[in-house]
């Protein structure tokens, strides 16, 4: 498909390290299923960044920023992906690439998981740290969503984790946030992650940093992302 193939330049011109399409239409809540098609992009975080944050001191004053920032970058790209495709005649909406809605109760969830797109367009699965892991860059990315009524080729979902029996992120997390719970598409999240458990923590522990509401701490001592961590 021309488009498509046009659509994913674009992207990677952009700066993204990924991008995949999938078919969602199971997946999204009523309103939406007429945008049945789900384009995921995925941003490589800064290795060098990352590697500075230490479990007994937490998260930095740069990785606070780096994550706006890359944030800030996902919602430029996710936004010019709508444009190009509503200039095609297609519908379109990008998720905003960190933003709470809260309108059933405090449950830390945005309008549409990046997380699933992600996964159903082959990505990566969604480790015990209940982030994304990548073959490529283990949990060192951040992710973005399209959704659009443009049909493409679709990529292959990842449907089984490979952490294995591998417990460094749970081990590591201060909050004690993590389960252990080995992820199967359709879970629920809180049956691997207790997101209250971790935004108090960070609430509580890193406010020095700015607003305490980053930690970073799973992705960091993640073995998948370690082992990219020169290339």
């Amino acid at each position: 498909m021309i488009k498509q193939e046009e659509l994913k330049k674009a992207l990677l011109d952009l700066g993204v390290a990924k991008v995949g399409f999938c078919k969602l239409e199971d997946q999204l809540p009523e309103k939406f299923k007429h945008l049945k098609s789900g384009i995921s992009i995925v941003i490589r975080l800064s290795d060098q960044i990352i590697s500075d944050i230490h479990p007994e001191d937490g998260p930095t004053h740069t990785y606070f920023h780096h994550y706006r920032t890359v944030n800030f970058l996902i919602d430029q790209v996710t936004l010019k992906a709508t444009t190009l495709l509503q200039e095609w005649g297609y519908l379109a909406m990008a998720i905003p690439a960190s933003q709470s809605v809260n309108e059933e109760g405090w449950e830390f969830k945005g309008l549409f998981p990046h997380r699933t797109a992600a996964t159903r367009a082959g990505h990566g699965w969604i480790g015990k740290n209940c982030c994304l892991v990548t073959e490529d860059f283990g949990p060192r990315v951040r992710l973005g969503t399209v959704l659009t009524n443009m049909e493409f080729e679709y990529n292959q979902p990842l449907e089984e984790s490979q952490c294995g029996e591998c417990n460094a992120c749970v081990k590591a997390c201060p909050a004690i946030a993590l389960k252990g719970t080995k992820w199967i598409p359709g879970m629920e999240r809180s049956e691997i992650f207790d997101p209250r458990a971790c935004s108090s923590h960070m609430h509580q522990q890193y406010q020095k940093i700015g607003r305490g509401s980053v930690c970073g701490i799973c992705i960091k001592v993640c073995p998948k992302g370690n082992k990219v961590l020169r290339r």
